[in-house]
């Protein structure tokens, strides 16, 4: 087992990890930036180094001075966390090469996977099913139109190398193709410095499910069960629940089978997730693998009561897996709200300044995953949340009231939040039976501009 395990992360997600390695007794050592210079993982790791100034690209997407303080820290592990460079296969080969294990599969796996177009490939020959388009990037407005006579309006093209939203337009007719491609492919350059896309077929009023799993590399899987993350907004997660509601067992049962399937396809190492598309005909295809532990993992964690991030520890220290597919069962349900730092009520613009107060609801079932605290400066220069509030019922039922009743406790002053959408979206009828797509949002007039922010207020 490792002696030291360095952290190349921020935020929450820092302290979820610091958490984890104290459970197994293993020292921690965190990098942060200036801007963290006063956050709460530099309290509570056991070292901490300042690798650069606030900028990302100074700091936590610094490869050389991340590898310099694992190597002064002594530190023989790292783990990325999320985001930053969680899916960077150059940063695990970086990692390999320089005899410092990389908390996540191989730097191999993450450039397969990271590359859209080859994991569909993949996954197709494995048996799993996909969703029908190409398996080569579509380069010009020519081939784009061939690809629309073969499958036909709507399609979606997306970028092959990334994701987030980034690289992806919707296509409904043969005029909007042209502009699409090349603004698609335009976004994928600048984003992932790689712009190739492919395209796929539209699936309208999908659910979006999700399987977490955890290999370890020796061909040996598992499931978690499913995740339901439909509800989103330009194709980013806001909130996640587990189990998923109104799909029947019998599909629930096959996309775990192949969720598993394709994980062994790629002799997965740590802990991952498979993300399916499924259909009004409850078809279901795969869409990408996300190899990295996941914003939502809470969700998994609360219905399951295994710890994810302690399993990618033991996996990665070379231990075979911790746990066999007949002890994971799932209890009662979920819900997890990712409280972001954005004015909902103004097309969900980023909000900044210092937090004057800042106070966690409690209860039953309630589980806060955040590193924020009062009189912290919430700045531009990261990602918008700020904490993950998770609630945990016998039932569906159970869950959303007490999400409904944390929300409505969680206190924050100084900055505007998403709590009020989600105490909204907690009433709504069609939520709460379980009448949900990834076009839920828009299909409901929740981001209509204007729309009144009733009584909730942030």
């Amino acid at each position: 087992m490792f002696r030291k395990i360095l952290i190349a992360n921020r935020g929450e997600i820092a302290l979820r990890i610091i958490r984890a390695c104290k459970l197994l007794g293993i020292k921690t050592v965190l990098v942060f930036s200036e801007a963290d210079r006063y956050s709460l993982g530099v309290k509570h790791a056991d070292e901490a180094y300042c690798i650069g100034p606030p900028q990302s690209s100074k700091s936590y997407l610094n490869i050389p001075n991340i590898i310099a303080a694992a190597e002064i820290s002594g530190a023989d592990a790292i783990h990325p966390g999320y985001g930053f460079l969680a899916e960077n296969a150059d940063f695990a080969e970086v990692c390999e090469s320089c005899g410092i294990k990389f908390i996540g599969p191989s730097s191999r796996v993450i450039s397969l996977m990271g590359d859209k177009i080859a994991a569909r490939k993949v996954m197709y020959e494995a048996g799993v099913p996909v969703i029908p388009g190409t398996f080569e990037p579509v380069e010009a407005e020519k081939s784009a139109l061939s690809v629309a006579k073969e499958f036909g309006f709507p399609l979606i093209i997306k970028a092959a190398g990334g994701g987030g939203g980034r690289g992806m337009r919707l296509v409904r007719d043969e005029n909007e193709l042209k502009g699409a491609l090349m603004v698609a492919k335009s976004e994928a350059e600048a984003a992932f410095n790689n712009g190739s896309v492919y395209m796929e077929k539209y699936i309208e009023g999908a659910r979006h499910i999700e399987v977490q799993v955890l290999g370890d590399g020796r061909g040996n899987v598992v499931h978690f069960f499913e995740r339901d993350c439909s509800i989103q907004r330009r194709h980013q997660k806001l909130i996640e629940e587990s189990p998923a509601t109104g799909i029947p067992q019998r599909v629930k049962e096959k996309i775990l089978e192949s969720a598993v399937i394709g994980a062994k396809a790629i002799n997965y190492e740590s802990a991952g997730t498979l993300e399916f598309l499924v259909d009004e005909n409850d078809n279901f295809y795969f869409m990408e693998m996300n190899t990295r532990i996941q914003v939502e993992h809470p969700v998994t964690e609360m219905v399951t009561g295994h710890d994810l991030v302690k399993y990618q520890i033991l996996v990665a220290g070379e231990e075979s897996l911790p746990i066999k597919q007949e002890d994971i069962v799932q209890r009662g349900h979920a819900i997890e709200c990712r409280i972001n730092a954005e004015d909902p009520y103004n097309s969900f613009l980023p909000s900044t300044g210092t937090l004057k107060l800042f106070s966690l609801p409690g209860g039953p079932g309630i589980r806060i995953d955040t590193a924020i605290y009062n009189e912290i400066e919430i700045t531009s220069y990261y990602d918008s949340l700020i904490a993950k509030l998770i609630s945990w019922g016998l039932n569906r039922d159970d869950a959303i009231a007490r999400m409904r009743n944390a929300l409505g406790e969680f206190l924050i002053e100084g900055l505007k939040t998403t709590i009020p959408l989600y105490l909204q979206i907690m009433d709504d009828p069609e939520y709460i039976s379980g009448n949900i797509s990834i076009n839920f949002l828009e299909e409901r007039g929740f981001l209509n501009e204007g729309r009144s922010e009733r009584r909730y207020l942030s």
